[in-house]
């Protein structure tokens, strides 16, 4: 069940402000399943019977989806691909109702990417103040040790200084090496262009959480709905 402030749904609903929708419900005019209600109550707008002075509210347009995607190697992160190339589209086309991406990842980097149709939560995803961290796991080559600690440097990229990053040694390789680096921003192709400054190629990379939600064993090309914790973990940031 998804829970929502019940002036949010009225508002939708009736197509009239939040305010308007509060003035409603501190009248005592909004009722759910018959139990008028108190400004900050919540309803679910798929279940739950609501009404304004016994008038059961206008229907929704659809209902709201929230899913994450393993994203796979060679999938651009948009609907249709003007050079023919394979969409995240093509992955989820087995979701009876429409969902776009939040956010993006390079044709060429894999794992977590959150898709939905509803714009208020994915501008949430999106935006700096509510979602604070996202984490990748990469496998690189070139001078390791020497790499991490440059990557732990102040980083120009686009003529700003960036977030200091979190960087962590997952493994050693003969080569290079895992890292797990949390970044605050989402910049061009950030984590290969912090790499590139440290001297780092990046082999791998596959982004495993978007604030709390993690991509976990998810199979690659595969989605799953979000939980109710998971969405309103995100809603209560």
């Amino acid at each position: 069940m998804l829970e929502e402030r019940i002036q949010k749904i009225i508002a939708a609903r009736e197509k009239i402000s939040r305010r308007a929708a509060e003035r409603l419900i501190a009248d005592g005019r909004v009722s759910v399943n018959g139990i008028i209600v108190d400004l900050g109550a919540k309803a679910d707008s798929c279940k739950d019977y609501i009404c304004i002075d016994g008038r059961k509210l206008a229907p929704g347009t659809e209902k709201k989806i929230y899913i994450a995607l393993n994203k796979p190697v060679g999938y651009v992160t948009t609907m249709r691909d003007e050079k023919g190339r394979h969409a995240v589209s093509e992955l989820v086309m087995d979701i009876p109702h429409r969902v776009y991406p939040i956010g993006r990842l390079d044709i060429n980097s894999e794992g977590l990417l959150l898709m939905t149709n509803d714009g208020d939560f994915a501008n949430m995803v999106m935006h700096p103040s509510f979602v604070k961290e996202k984490i990748y796991r990469v496998s690189v080559e070139g001078n390791f040790f020497k790499g991490v600690d440059l990557l732990k440097e102040p980083i120009e990229l686009d003529g700003k200084l960036i977030s200091k990053p979190i960087v962590k040694i997952v493994k050693e390789t003969q080569d290079g090496g895992i890292l797990e680096i949390a970044i605050h921003e989402g910049r061009n192709r950030q984590i290969r262009r912090m790499c590139s400054y440290a001297g780092l190629k990046v082999k791998r990379l596959v982004r495993i959480a978007i604030g709390p939600i993690r991509l976990g064993r998810l199979k690659s090309g595969m989605w799953r709905n979000l939980t109710y914790e998971e969405i309103n973990k995100i809603r209560n940031i």
